[in-house]
């Protein structure tokens, strides 16, 4: 859990370098190292998420907090992040507009969900959408080409690419929750849980 706290926690110097790079110091070296700086931020804390369920796996640690507060911290580091990358123009509103959307009606579902005992883990297009946004954001960060190729550019697609990730993942939930509602719960435990 500290792990997920500690990928929580990192949004607020990302979202600093992003303020100082766009008001502060656009167009210039230090915007640039702000980016670059960014970016680095966002990798550590993306690496935090790896961390976090490599070691939940291995020791056995898995909680239905963890479950819960593990895909809200990843919510919360990418919509912030790219919140604050649509004034300058690097991502268009009806992308975030979109990933927001689909981010709160799953939060919607597996809030219900747990109202009536069904847990719906992540699965695997949700994993990916999670995996290609964490991939691509800090290439969007990282404003000039490295080694001539476009970061940026690169980034870019790969965040309409989860979009798409998005709305498949999100029809994933709803039809997961549908058909574990029409299930009788086991009588043992009155807990149907979708793995």
């Amino acid at each position: 859990m500290r792990l997920t706290w500690a990928r929580i926690f990192l949004c607020v110097p990302i979202i600093g370098l992003l303020f100082s790079q766009d008001a502060i110091y656009r167009g210039t070296d230090a915007g640039l190292w702000c980016g670059n700086l960014a970016a680095a931020i966002f990798i550590a804390a993306s690496i935090t998420d790896w961390f976090d369920g490599a070691l939940a796996r291995k020791y056995g640690v898995v909680s239905t907090m963890g479950k819960f507060m593990d895909p809200i911290a990843d919510k919360i580091l990418v919509s912030s992040i790219l919140t604050m990358l649509i004034p300058s123009g690097r991502v268009d509103p009806i992308l975030v507009l979109l990933l927001l959307s689909r981010d709160i009606l799953v939060g919607g579902i597996r809030s219900i969900a747990a109202a009536d005992q069904i847990v719906i883990d992540a699965k695997s297009a949700g994993k990916l959408k999670t995996a290609v946004q964490m991939t691509g954001i800090p290439m969007l960060l990282i404003r000039t080409p490295l080694f001539g190729i476009p970061f940026h550019w690169i980034g870019y697609g790969f965040l309409w690419f989860s979009v798409v990730l998005s709305l498949v993942s999100g029809l994933q939930y709803a039809r997961l929750y549908r058909e574990a509602r029409s299930k009788p719960a086991p009588h043992s435990t009155g807990r149907s849980a979708i793995r």
